[in-house]
């Protein structure tokens, strides 16, 4: 017997290992991690009857997960942040402004219009998730909205502005990966996020209006409950100012969210005197734990903490584990190239390459591996249909990166899940753009059939 895996057995092995998460995730409502350990354990037997070795097993796992250190470091590194920034007043000051701009009729469409136009700022959606967003959170729980549906707001706002940003990574790889101008690449995401902006925007409105749950007499309560228990000035904003500085100047994210939290404990030693290293240290650890007079207040603001993201970092590597011996196996590289077969029009092609960064987020759970595999497979065939390389690129940025956010293994899912503690599957339902414009991508492909027909 030997290793080579074919189109039909790459497909079954995924189908299994599809069904096995679904079933157990959605059906059982399991924590992902246990699925997943199951389907790495079930594809590891699997490497030995097809004949790999241990060590070439293990270096599928080394590589697989080894794209994940820095992200994880970051993930760890946004636990001390949040924790830092409630601790010296910065989130708590978010909030109390907050209530003074936001509607309660317009709560979900400022939401993510707000967390729009920070990732476009930053360039960063966990970025936006975990400062801006974590403070909406809090507004929206006061006001008397879901958790779910709030999230689901951020999550939106936050991925449209990454995917929108000369500063994101995602975007600046899936222009690279296409050799295509960075703002030509920017520009042509018009024809896609732009639609899906406005319904999202329409949906946002309408769901919005629906709310009747608030109690201003209760939220003013609650803002006097925040301002008694934590610093709130204008000098608190000064960790986000310094977010914004780095983002702007192209400062790396793990030196900016080290300045931005050493900003937020200095501060706080400055605003309480009687403060101990040894409780900055608890804090910044085991995170922050609000003790006021009010227990929604409590709720919302205990959070953050390294240990917070432990078991996000946990699942993350889980998960690059299995995807690292799906590349490893070639299972993935032989069901993406044996679609290449299938591609004779343009909307076939843009379908084939969004489907496979969609295919490749719930198998592998990696937004840079969505962008990457089709990119480098599918940008030859767009040379050999005489399509502009931006349509590869814009297809790989709209299916690859915002779709990861909506899979609870995925690394972007499992960031959100800890940072906001809203599971994936309730939140799912309500991050309208995430969903909507990996169909708008879909959609364009049909159009560009027209263009291709009429130049003929």
């Amino acid at each position: 017997m030997n290793k080579k895996i074919t189109l039909s057995e790459s497909l079954a092995v995924l189908v299994v290992l599809l069904a096995i998460l679904g079933v157990l995730i959605i059906g059982f409502h399991l924590s992902p991690h246990i699925p997943i350990l199951i389907s790495f354990m079930g594809l590891l037997f699997y490497g030995r009857f097809k004949k790999f070795t241990w060590d070439e097993i293990h270096e599928g796992i080394i590589s697989g997960i080894t794209p994940g250190i820095i992200p994880i470091l970051i993930f760890m590194l946004i636990g001390i942040l949040v924790a830092s920034w409630i601790l010296s007043g910065t989130i708590p000051t978010i909030m109390v402004y907050g209530f003074n701009l936001v509607s309660v009729r317009f709560f979900l469409p400022t939401t993510f219009l707000v967390c729009t136009i920070v990732g476009i700022t930053v360039g960063s959606s966990f970025t936006t998730i975990s400062t801006i967003g974590i403070a909406f959170l809090g507004i929206g729980h006061l006001l008397g909205f879901n958790d779910a549906m709030t999230t689901g707001a951020v999550v939106s706002g936050a991925f449209l502005g990454n995917n929108c940003s000369p500063l994101s990574d995602t975007t600046n790889l899936s222009a690279g990966i296409g050799g295509v101008n960075l703002f030509k690449h920017i520009s042509s995401l018009r024809y896609t996020d732009l639609p899906a902006f406005v319904v999202t925007m329409i949906m946002y409105t309408l769901l919005g209006h629906q709310n009747k749950a608030a109690d201003l007499s209760v939220i003013s309560t609650m803002v006097a409950t925040i301002k008694e228990n934590f610093w709130i000035s204008p000098l608190a904003l000064l960790p986000l100012v310094i977010l914004f500085l780095g983002a702007i100047k192209k400062i790396p994210a793990i030196p900016t969210l080290l300045t931005g939290f050493t900003t937020a404990v200095i501060l706080a030693f400055i605003h309480e005197g009687n403060l101990s290293l040894e409780k900055v240290a608890s804090i910044l650890m085991n995170g922050y734990v609000a003790q006021t007079s009010d227990s929604k207040i409590n709720e919302l603001l205990s959070r953050g903490g390294l240990m917070s993201m432990l078991g996000s970092a946990s699942l993350i590597i889980l998960a690059l584990a299995l995807g690292g011996l799906l590349i490893k196996y070639k299972i993935v590289e032989t069901l993406v190239e044996g679609l290449r077969s299938k591609i004779n029009r343009p909307s076939r092609l843009i379908g084939f390459t969004a489907l496979s960064s969609i295919g490749i987020n719930l198998i592998v759970g990696e937004q840079y591996l969505s962008i990457i595999l089709p990119g480098e497979t599918f940008k030859n065939v767009f040379d050999k249909e005489n399509l502009d390389k931006m349509y590869l690129t814009r297809t790989i940025a709209d299916a690859g990166a915002a779709v990861n956010a909506l899979i609870p293994w995925g690394v972007s899912g499992t960031f959100i899940m800890g940072t906001m503690q809203v599971n994936a599957l309730d939140y799912l339902p309500f991050a309208f753009f995430p969903i909507l414009v990996p169909i708008f991508t879909i959609i364009s492909g049909f159009f560009l059939n027209k263009k291709v027909t009429s130049k003929a």
